[in-house]
Parts: C-alpha cells; structure tokens; sequence
C-alpha cells in the first residue's frame, strides 16, 4: 500500500524529515506536487542559496545539483537518509516525488503532515520548488 502525501504549503525540511523517518520504517510513500513545497526565507537569499549550489557542482566537477522540482525534493529527502547503507539504500527506493498528481493517484486520498505545514499567518517570507526551478533554468 502506498501512501499519498501532497506536497502543496510544506516546508520542504520538515517533509523530507518526517518522510525519510517513515520511509525507513518500511513505508512506501509517493509525494505529489513537489512543486508547491516551500523553502522559508527571504526569496533573494533562498534563491541565492541554490544558485550558489548549482553553480558549485557544474563548476567544479561535481557535486551535482539538480533542477527539476522533483528532483530537488529526492535529493534533500536522499541528505536525511543513511543513503550509502543498505537500509538507506532501500528506504530511497520506497520513495517517489512528482510534479503534479500522475493518473495513478488521481482518485486516491492524499495525506496532509501537519507538523510540516507552515504557519501561514506569521511567515510570509517563503519561496517554492516551482519558483526556486524556474530560476535554475529547468523546464518541467
């Protein structure tokens, strides 16, 4: 059984903590609009912030960082996993982000993590995926 959770107004630090929580507890887990996550911070910071990522990696060789929105989402869930152990190897595998909400899970019943949600009445300063993509250049 998969679980659903919408990604849409979490910020994205919490969600990949409590995902990859769960995902090495053995659950499988599809995390849709990954696009309307979001970052918390001033947005010239935020995205100073992953530019200055992007640019290190193709600069120097590599780290790679990436630009699709669902790419960026896995691989901060992939920095809180143990992902060069075997665990760690097989709870990645149980996770699947996406732009939007493929036809497979149209119908289902998404889960909302409330511990995730950010406060929408005191913090206005937020950026997301989406916002922080297009600035990199990609074109989901």
């Amino acid at each position: 059984m998969v679980t659903v959770i919408d990604a849409d107004g979490l910020l994205l630090g919490r969600m990949a903590s409590i995902v990859a929580q769960r995902a090495l507890a053995g659950e499988e887990i599809a995390i849709v609009n990954v696009e309307k996550a979001i970052v918390s911070g001033s947005r010239a910071q935020v995205l100073a912030n992953y530019t200055t990522k992007r640019e290190r990696g193709s600069r120097e060789g590599g780290p790679f960082f990436p630009r699709r929105p669902d790419h960026i989402v896995k691989r901060t869930i992939r920095g809180m996993l143990p992902y060069k152990r075997e665990r760690g190897i097989a709870a990645f595998k149980r996770i699947k982000t996406y732009v939007g909400v493929p036809m497979e899970f149209a119908g289902m019943e998404t889960e909302t993590l409330e511990a995730a949600h950010i406060d929408r009445l005191g913090n206005t300063r937020y950026v997301t995926i989406g916002a922080i993509s297009t600035n990199l250049g990609a074109k989901y």
